[in-house]
């Protein structure tokens, strides 16, 4: 969980669908603590990653830009 006063509110794309393999995050933070938690939507109770949010800013562009290739 967080360090500081603000709680993790988490948050799913709307282009994740039902197929379970989802990630959430918690941008809420980004600002304060100066990284993007991150956690699998499967397992909430499960370890939680902390991306630095100008790295996680770097992924979503590149996401959106199509410059990550397929998978």
């Amino acid at each position: 969980m967080t360090t500081d006063s603000l709680p993790l509110i988490w948050f799913k794309s709307t282009y994740s669908g039902n197929g379970g393999s989802c990630i959430e995050v918690a941008a809420n933070v980004a600002a304060s603590r100066g990284v993007v938690p991150v956690r699998d939507s499967k397992n909430l109770n499960g370890p939680i990653l902390d991306i630095p949010a100008e790295a996680f800013s770097s992924f979503v562009t590149g996401v959106k830009a199509g410059d990550l290739g397929a998978i």
